[in-house]
């Protein structure tokens, strides 16, 4: 088994209508306990990319500053940590989280064995 990340990207905006996000929302708790039954490792959704701090090491200090790393139409919405045994199989997890979520998902495998990844 390999771990595996599916990155959710959400367009700019803010949080959708409740008539848009209450579906949606059933749906990704549908996915959430289909993949509880033997591929969950972690998910979550993300705050609002107002509400980051990047942390860079710039002439030897390190700075903080307020807002996303990156700008742009899309952000980083949510994301989950999944053991699947192949691509294929994990490729078929982010496909249904794009179903459920309408929203694109990039599929990641994860360097190095699963047990590299957990707490001893």
């Amino acid at each position: 088994m390999k771990h595996f990340l599916l990155s959710i990207q959400q367009p700019d905006g803010g949080e959708a209508p409740p008539e848009i996000l209450e579906p949606i929302m059933r749906k990704v708790d549908a996915f959430n306990s289909e993949l509880k039954a033997g591929a969950w490792v972690f998910a979550g959704g993300l705050d609002q990319p107002v509400a980051a701090v990047v942390i860079r090491v710039s002439g030897g200090e390190v700075i903080t500053s307020a807002g996303p790393y990156l700008q742009g139409e899309e952000h980083l919405g949510g994301l989950s940590i999944i053991l699947a045994p192949d691509l294929d199989s994990a490729l078929e997890w982010g496909r249904k989280l794009a179903g459920a979520t309408m929203l694109p998902v990039e599929v990641r495998e994860f360097q190095g064995d699963p047990s590299d990844h957990q707490a001893a």
